[in-house]
């Protein structure tokens, strides 16, 4: 078998494993668009991951693709990435995903990818090969991304309290029951429009490192875009449902009001950061948002057992990934 014929079926699966593990994103993810509308009761699950998945795909047409470009030409160095980074970095992100949803720990898919590409480049190339203004940014956003979440869902809180406070809490609940469907839809927006580009990222950088679209190309090919939107959207579909809970009433019991303020102020915090081109975690922002409205109603409304825990689960997922990735790259050197 000639060569090239080689590369391009090695390529061709790894885009197909690509797309899994966009897939395990929106399957992972689910629970950060739907907990909150499943949990005070507004939509039924099957309903609500419809409803998300819907979203997430039509996504595509409301942004730019610069999370896309951040990952696929910001994280490492031209000519680094081969198929074997590209391996390592898929099979630990997917493993460490697979890891935590077992548990039912929410996780951030986003930042198992950062970790898998670092990992499979510094078992490769070391850390010189790394872009270190791309991945600052994104680490920064780790405590960024659930302080804003934080701060918009409490401040929307108290707003709506100010605005609501001389109606009777039967006409607040009827109100925001219909207005949770407006911040679950926005919410689900900013989901697919920031995690789908992670992977559009990713195979725009192994069509870049196969030599099969120019380096210098504006954006990916458009079969990417597509498929890595329906593919996160198929996996919203099919949901996360060990995670919902965590999400939804383990860490501050919600009613429809709050689920609105924390869906509200974590799709305000992914619009902006993916307006920016930042890849961050869906996770990190609703949990931020959540806890914000949480504590507004009162400190021991929030379960801050629960949060710590999922925090520590942050602080983990980029290292142990990238262990994994690392692994994994020397594991695709002995395979292929």
């Amino acid at each position: 078998m000639p060569h090239a014929e080689i590369a391009f079926w090695v390529v061709a699966l790894l885009v197909l494993l690509a797309l899994l593990f966009d897939f395990m994103n929106g399957f992972h993810d689910a629970a950060n668009s739907i907990a909150t509308v499943v949990s005070t009761g507004v939509l039924k699950p099957q309903q609500a991951v419809l409803f998300a998945a819907f979203f997430n795909v039509v996504a595509v047409a409301f942004f730019q693709l610069k999370v896309a470009a951040t990952i696929g030409k910001g994280i490492v160095i031209p000519g680094v990435v081969d198929q074997h980074v590209v391996f390592g970095a898929l099979i630990g992100a997917i493993a460490w995903n697979a890891i935590t949803w077992w548990w039912g720990i929410p996780s951030s898919s986003s930042h198992a990818l950062i970790g898998g590409i670092a990992g499979a480049v510094l078992a490769k190339a070391g850390p010189s090969a790394l872009v270190a203004a791309g991945i600052w940014k994104t680490v920064a956003f780790i405590v960024v991304s659930p302080l804003l979440g934080y701060v918009f869902g409490s401040l929307l809180m108290v707003a709506v309290a100010w605005i609501c406070r001389d109606k009777s809490p039967l006409r607040i609940d009827r109100w925001f029951r219909r207005l949770q469907l407006l911040s679950a839809g926005l919410y689900s927006l900013g989901h697919g429009g920031n995690d789908a580009q992670k992977t559009i990222g990713l195979i725009w950088m192994l069509l870049i490192a196969s030599g099969m679209v120019a380096a210098g190309e504006a954006s990916p090919p458009t079969w990417v875009i597509v498929a890595c939107y329906i593919a996160i959207g198929m996996g919203t579909m099919f949901g996360g449902w060990r995670i919902v809970k965590t999400m939804g009433q383990r860490i501050t019991k919600l009613k429809p009001v709050g689920g609105f303020c924390a869906e509200t102020g974590g799709a305000m915090t992914l619009f902006l950061a993916t307006a920016m081109g930042v890849p961050v975690s869906t996770t990190h922002t609703i949990t931020g948002a959540i806890v914000g409205v949480g504590s507004v109603q009162r400190a021991a409304a929030v379960r801050w057992g629960v949060a710590g825990s999922i925090i520590w689960a942050w602080i983990f997922t980029i290292p142990a990934a990238a262990l994994m990735a690392g692994g994994c790259y020397w594991l695709s050197l002995l395979l292929f």
